[in-house]
């Protein structure tokens, strides 16, 4: 590579430690606890690609571990360059890439990291994906189309993925497209203990369609709540109609649970169907927070008390200064995980 296509390289890693962090609620659950004391282990090693710095900082924070070195920039044009800057020959190595927006870009990223982790002799690989990028597109609905997961799946596992840590697929059945090792965790922890702190009065907890109702049935368990589901009709792409409420939410205060939030549409128009049904408040709450199009701005001006989210994928400014939109950080939860896979040890005791 000459020294022109190097110009203007930006390290894609730095000292943990650095920039803010999501505010998180005071009391934390085990799975956010930190490590009593730094690890010293040189064959376990943790990079990042551009697409959320912040959370692996924060991961490494939580596990004591520096964040490995990489440069990655661009050719003139538009191709990505990437070069691991340190030695990881033998190490056990986890790589944290959401495939958030700009998702091709970030994809890219991931398999060329991968790529340039196993040509380098690590001895194991893990993508760490906090957000899965085209899990949306699972199956075949329609004639002439792909299922993008299971194409991505291949991809990882092409380029050199030995494992995978993925936080809350779309759907479940994804992790049967992979042909590595799988770990679903699920931000349930993080969130549960958020409202549990609330103490929201007369809690009921609603799905804002048909398949997330395992999802909130196993969310108002663990809250000792009632359950709701809200029937909706697609008209088009993105773009829902609410038919009516299935449950008694009349004085209640109503919890909306999600997996992604992206244009809002849906969310929005579920809160207005809660409200006419007689909800006294409503909340809402997802695990990735996409927010894409005009989402912001329909969050703000809705009849929602609260939108909890994660930080799985890093808000843009306008989100950032959206007071109805709180940020808890799930870089405890990851961690944990990632120390029980480095340790060979379980991580069934990060779950509810």
């Amino acid at each position: 590579m000459d020294a022109a296509a190097k110009a203007g390289a930006v390290p894609a890693a730095a000292a943990p430690g650095e920039g803010g962090t999501a505010p998180v609620a005071q009391q934390r659950p085990l799975s956010e606890r930190k490590p009593v004391r730094p690890r010293q282990d040189d064959k376990w090693k943790i990079f990042s690609g551009t697409a959320n710095d912040a959370l692996a900082k924060d991961i490494c924070g939580h596990l004591g571990l520096p964040l490995g070195q990489a440069c990655i920039s661009r050719f003139s044009d538009g191709e990505t360059y990437v070069q691991i800057e340190e030695n990881v020959r033998g190490a056990d190595v986890f790589m944290v890439q959401p495939t958030c927006d700009p998702v091709d870009v970030h994809l890219m990223q991931l398999l060329l990291l991968i790529d340039a982790l196993k040509r380098a002799s690590a001895r194991r690989i893990t993508v760490v994906i906090p957000y899965f990028g085209y899990a949306r597109q699972d199956r075949k609905d329609k004639p002439r189309v792909p299922i993008s997961s299971k194409l991505v799946a291949d991809l990882l596992t092409t380029a050199g993925a030995d494992r995978a840590l993925v936080v809350d697929l779309h759907a479940p059945q994804i992790q049967g497209f992979f042909n590595i090792p799988v770990d679903h965790l699920f931000a349930s922890p993080v969130l549960v203990g958020h409202f549990r702190e609330l103490n929201l009065p007369n809690l009921t907890v609603v799905s804002p369609d048909a398949g997330g109702v395992e999802r909130a049935r196993f969310f108002a368990k663990k809250m000792d709540s009632a359950l709701a589901i809200v029937d909706k009709r697609r008209v088009e792409m993105d773009v829902t109609e609410v038919m009516h409420v299935i449950g008694d939410v009349k004085g209640r205060t109503c919890l909306i649970l999600d997996d992604i939030i992206d244009t809002a549409g849906t969310l929005v128009k579920t809160c207005q169907a809660l409200l006419e049904a007689g909800a006294r408040e409503v909340y809402a709450c997802a695990t990735h927070a996409v927010l894409s199009g005009p989402a912001i701005e329909r969050i703000s001006q809705s009849g929602l008390a609260e939108v909890v989210v994660t930080n799985t994928i890093p808000l843009a400014e306008a989100g950032r200064n959206e007071p109805k939109i709180r940020v808890l950080s799930i870089a405890g939860l990851i961690g944990r995980a990632i120390q029980s896979i480095h340790e060979e040890t379980s991580v069934s005791r990060l779950f509810l």
